[in-house]
């Protein structure tokens, strides 16, 4: 009998342990910078419940459009997590808005803290994400109103393919999923990873490391 209580005991931690981000316990934790009336809760201050206000909870503006123009990559991405809008703190979502020019790119990067779900507004893009080893890649082409799911954690990236501009919306499962791009992380860390290293890793010669790093 005690042994079946222990191995239950076991059971239970180990689902308390793998557990994600738990519920929060109460409605809503309206982000504050002034600490001093204040309760720290998952990240950000809670601001006193008697001052929240309705523009809290608000964002303006998402209609917009991104500028592209001064972009290298052709793509504008307008996050809207915690930082933007402080009533997102503690609910686990954020939302993104993505603009691409033609053959824009929102290169491979990971959301470390986030699943990420797609859908196009307008447009043509080529998404894909590559799995943990073996690294599988599942790409797909998206239309207007198509939806994509990107795991969190996994390397993805959206192309537009098309001759004309493309937009879409993303919504992610944490208030601040976070950003590695993949490229600028690799060849833009500050400081600069060894030179030698990265040569060794991705097999280059050290001058193209060198001037991938410069580009960074």
């Amino acid at each position: 009998m005690m042994k079946v209580v222990i191995v239950a005991i076991l059971a239970l931690a180990t689902t308390l342990v793998s557990a994600y981000d738990p519920s929060p316990l109460q409605d809503f934790c309206v982000a504050i910078n002034n600490t001093d009336s204040a309760v720290f809760v998952n990240g950000k201050f809670c601001k006193d419940l008697a001052i929240v206000i309705a523009n809290d909870f608000f964002f303006p503006r998402l209609n917009i459009p991104g500028n592209t123009a001064t972009s290298k990559l052709g793509s504008s991405v307008n996050l809207v997590n915690v930082d933007k809008l402080p009533g997102l703190n503690t609910l686990g979502i954020s939302l993104a808005r993505l603009d691409f020019a033609p053959y824009g790119l929102n290169p491979p990067h990971i959301h470390p803290r986030g699943t990420e779900l797609l859908v196009v507004m307008e447009g043509t893009l080529l998404v894909g994400f590559v799995t943990s080893n073996p690294n599988k890649l599942f790409t797909k082409v998206l239309n207007k109103g198509d939806v994509f799911v990107f795991p969190i954690g996994l390397i993805h990236f959206q192309f537009n393919i098309g001759q004309t501009n493309a937009v879409a919306f993303a919504g992610l499962s944490s208030q601040n999923p976070g950003l590695i791009t993949i490229a600028n992380a690799v060849f833009g860390s500050n400081p600069p990873i060894n030179p030698d290293v990265l040569a060794k890793a991705f097999q280059l010669d050290k001058n193209v490391v060198d001037y991938l790093q410069k580009q960074f």
